[in-house]
């Protein structure tokens, strides 16, 4: 009895959080789609902070600490944006800006899957994030493999907690658009053959 009462609130749940109805329609909400792309910018953003901050207190332990456990997904981005661009903390905070108002347009955009595109974009860029800095540091994995051409070759990655959850969440960010795509076009379909048949009755 427990179970069952147990069960059916953790379902109450699940249902008040992904907006399903009892036909099992959902409809997306965007804070969910925009958490996971605000995630990466909210760690690119504290990257920078952090980088800031230790020019002005370049001895504080706490500072390095942070800045070490943020560097696998943000120093490659910004060493780029530096290359190409110029080192400018103004430039920095505009990009992060202009990000996340377009993340959050594309995530709360009703008649567009602009939101499966920026949580995607975000969960690749983090992987590659992830790959391009495991190439300077000692891996937690290292998997072998043989091509088909017979060249040996290995895939080098960095699996600490940080990186597997990080990894973890966009992958079940991803798995949620999947969702809310499929449910909804399968609204559409349902919608449009209603139509039809009052349409048909019509005639």
């Amino acid at each position: 009895m427990l179970f069952a009462a147990l069960s059916l609130s953790l379902a109450q749940s699940l249902q008040a959080i992904l907006l399903v109805d009892w036909r099992g329609n959902m409809t997306r909400k965007p804070l969910l789609l925009f958490a996971f792309p605000a995630l990466i910018l909210l760690i690119l953003a504290g990257e920078r902070a952090a980088t800031f901050l230790l020019g002005t207190y370049p001895a504080s332990p706490a500072l390095w600490r942070i800045w070490a456990e943020l560097r696998p997904l943000a120093t490659m981005f910004w060493q780029q944006v530096d290359l190409y661009l110029g080192g400018s903390m103004v430039l920095d905070a505009a990009i992060l800006i202009a990000a996340s108002i377009l993340c959050w347009m594309a995530c709360r955009t009703r008649k567009s899957a602009a939101f499966f595109l920026a949580n995607h974009a975000a969960l690749l860029f983090a992987g590659l994030m992830i790959a391009s800095s495991s190439h300077s540091e000692t891996a937690s994995t290292i998997a072998a493999f043989t091509a088909p051409s017979g060249h040996p070759f290995s895939l080098v990655l960095d699996f600490t907690w940080q990186n597997s959850l990080v990894l973890g969440l966009g992958t079940a960010a991803c798995a949620y658009c999947h969702f809310a795509f499929l449910s909804e076009a399968r609204q559409r379909s349902e919608a449009l053959a209603v139509r039809l048949i009052a349409l048909q009755r019509d005639l």
